[in-house]
Parts: structure tokens; C-alpha cells; sequence
């Protein structure tokens, strides 16, 4: 598949597991990396419990990105009419009330089970990608430093069952 060259909207999980494994200079030089305000937010929350090496600079994160999105309430109350009985948290919430009102060629990476629920649910599962494959892609070599519901593999075998549950 050829390299996606359009909009990448990550969430907070993403840009957490990028820095964990030094590879978000690798993410926002490879793409145009996104994101909603309530993820940016994430990044900070319990930022003194984290050691000094995998603490987010919160105004070098907002510089590193293409956009930062907010989020208005109107956004949120037309998901929520979507996803009922999926179990975002905050930011994934934000994060797929921006991406279902975009009319570009987005992808999206958020390694979380609700979430790729919400994207089959809305019918996005083709703009789902998994950060092994963006690093990859972007020639970052990320096998065997990513946990493992950020590979490919985790990716993949989630996508098929929520399909083969036929509950997305």
C-alpha cells in the first residue's frame, strides 16, 4: 500500500507511545500529524507522576503539530447519537466528533478497541492505521519497541473481530 500523504489525526494514546519510543519526530516529520485540544490535554494530565524523560513539553507538542483542533458541543452531541454503548474517553470522543465532519483524505490512529469500534461504526474502518504501520512508512523502525496494541498485528486481529462480531 503506498505511503498515506493526506492528514493523520492521532490521539493521546499515539503521541504518548511516540515519545515513549523516541519516534514522534519521526511521526510529524513524515505526516501532517493533527489532533483535538482534549488530547493535547491528556498529554499533560499526571505529568509530575512521569519521569522527567517521558514528560511532554506541552508547547513544543502544540509547535511539532499541523493543527490542534477544538471541539464544540454540537460535535460531541452528534457522535454521542452514534455511539451508543462505545466507551471513549474524553479525547478519542473529541477526536472522532472532528474527524466524522471532514471531507479530506484523513487517516486516523487510535489503538484502542472503543475507538476503532467507532471508526467501523461510522463506516471509516479503511482510514484506521496502526502507528507501526505510519512509523514504518515514514522509515522509522519500530519492530519490537511499540507495545503491542500499537502494531499492525493488534491492529489487524481487532478490525476483524469487531467485523466478525457484527456489533462495531
Amino acid at each position: 500500500m503506498a505511503r498515506h500523504r493526506g492528514p493523520v489525526l492521532v490521539d493521546t494514546n499515539v503521541i504518548l507511545e511516540s515519545y515513549r519510543v523516541s519516534a514522534w519526530r519521526a511521526l510529524v516529520g513524515g505526516y501532517r500529524t493533527e489532533t483535538v485540544e482534549d488530547c493535547v490535554v491528556e498529554t499533560q494530565t499526571g505529568l509530575q507522576f512521569r519521569r522527567p524523560e517521558r514528560r511532554i513539553d506541552e508547547r513544543e507538542l502544540r509547535e511539532s503539530l499541523a493543527a490542534v483542533h477544538g471541539v464544540a458541543d454540537i460535535q460531541r452531541a452528534e457522535l454521542a447519537l452514534r455511539a451508543d454503548g462505545i466507551g471513549l474517553d474524553r479525547g478519542e470522543e473529541s477526536l472522532w466528533a472532528h474527524a466524522m465532519r471532514r471531507d479530506d483524505d484523513w487517516m486516523l490512529c487510535g489503538p484502542d478497541a472503543a475507538s476503532l469500534r467507532m471508526g467501523v461504526r461510522l463506516g471509516f474502518r479503511d482510514r484506521l492505521v496502526s502507528l507501526q504501520r505510519l512509523l514504518e512508512d515514514a522509515g522509522f523502525p519500530s519492530s519490537g519497541t511499540l507495545r503491542h496494541h500499537y502494531t499492525a498485528r493488534w491492529h489487524e486481529e481487532t478490525i476483524g473481530r469487531l467485523i466478525l462480531s457484527k456489533r462495531p
